[in-house]
């Protein structure tokens, strides 16, 4: 089981966006590869934090993972940092390396302790954003779904050579004379963006950095439970970058929902209004009713009042989190008869002061109010 991200960074729930930052550049600097080089062990530390902190630090996926957990990122090849694997270590050092500052010679433009570059860091790809919208059905029971994007890749026949700007190292040092000395700093090699390699020679259909748009189908395992606006990765199927060390970037995937035609979601429960003639109020029914996985049969009782509310345990949507389905709340409406003929009218005016037509709720009937309250408890 995956080790839950405030306890990985030592906070609580409560810790505002500064104290993660602290948090996390405090346990990224402790096992940071340059000060444990060869230890597995602070590699795995290293990496569990930087994926902490790419979720806990950015505010919406935070409240995504304080209500779901892990579930929230899971599906289509990894949710967050590199997926069932954890981040590697090229992502954590390009989106948060200057989190270290100047503690480790340059702000993180590259590492050493686990076979880095010397310095040159791999460039990532852009990332690509697609929606899929699915169906209740399908989110009820999960799916697999393939889906066609446009994705920049390298062309055949492109090559790329060392930048001459910065030796291939990705970054250039500056010395500065200061009132305290000569200091040396690191920078980003502008040439070649930090790759430490430039295009030298491509086919006539690619880009300017080497690249063209190709048609991919990508396949995208979407677990159960899933809900509207939420967002899942799919690892190395953004576009791709220039140079011969570079890495792509990732497919993000927006969950749409579409409508059902009677199902109502709320949450992992469903909601469904059901029309009943009179005569069926009066005398009992058994339905075929609709839900998530087929038709249900359910039986309604004689004398059945409108408002009132069938639960069905378990035929709702599953707990993204896997912690059990939610329910299916049937609303029984009583649909009452606009127009009649004469004959239908005569048996209900002579049957209007009798005692079996006279409203008499019991003590075991709730209010609206009441029917409310459990309906959300």
């Amino acid at each position: 089981m995956k080790k839950d991200f405030y306890e990985i960074l030592g906070i609580t729930k409560s810790a505002d966006a500064g104290e993660i930052k602290k948090a996390y550049r405090k346990k990224a600097i402790e096992f940071h590869p340059d000060k444990n080089p060869g230890n597995q062990e602070a590699e795995e530390n290293f990496k569990a934090a930087a994926e902490a902190y790419e979720i806990l630090g950015d505010p919406q996926k935070k409240a995504k993972y304080d209500q779901f957990g892990h579930q929230a990122f899971q599906g289509g090849g990894g949710g967050y940092g590199g997926g069932q694997g954890g981040m590697n270590m090229d992502d954590i050092f390009s989106q948060f390396g200057d989190i270290f500052g100047s503690a480790f010679g340059g702000g993180g433009g590259g590492f050493s302790g686990f076979g880095g570059g010397g310095g040159q860091r791999r460039v990532k790809g852009s990332n690509l954003r697609i929606k899929v919208k699915l169906t209740l059905e399908e989110i009820a029971n999960g799916v697999d779904k393939k889906v066609k994007v446009k994705r920049k890749v390298q062309a055949a026949g492109v090559s790329y050579k060392t930048c001459s700007t910065c030796q291939g190292q990705g970054q250039v040092m500056r010395v500065t004379n200061t009132i305290l000395g000569r200091m040396q700093s690191a920078t980003t090699c502008t040439t070649c963006g930090g790759s430490g390699q430039i295009l030298d020679s491509k086919p006539g259909n690619a880009d300017a950095q080497g690249l063209i748009v190709e048609d991919e189908t990508v396949s995208i395992k979407i677990p159960a439970g899933v809900a509207e606006g939420m967002q899942l990765k799919v690892s190395n199927k953004g576009n791709e970058a220039p140079g011969s060390n570079s890495v792509p970037g990732d497919l993000i995937v927006v969950i749409e929902e579409i409508e059902h035609e009677s199902l109502k979601r709320e949450g992992e429960n469903l909601h469904l209004d059901l029309y009943i003639s009179f005569s069926e109020a009066v005398l009992g029914v058994s339905r075929d009713i609709t839900a998530v996985n087929g038709k249900v049969r359910i039986k309604l009782e004689e004398g059945i009042q409108s408002g009132k509310i069938l639960r069905l345990k378990g035929k709702g949507i599953p707990s993204i989190n896997g912690y059990g389905t939610g329910d299916l709340l049937v609303h029984v409406n009583v649909w009452t008869p606009k127009t009649l003929n004469k004959e239908q009218k005569q048996f209900f005016e002579k049957n209007m002061t009798d005692e079996n037509f006279t409203p008499n709720p019991e003590k075991t009937d709730k209010s609206f109010f009441e029917k409310v309250k459990d309906m959300f408890s």
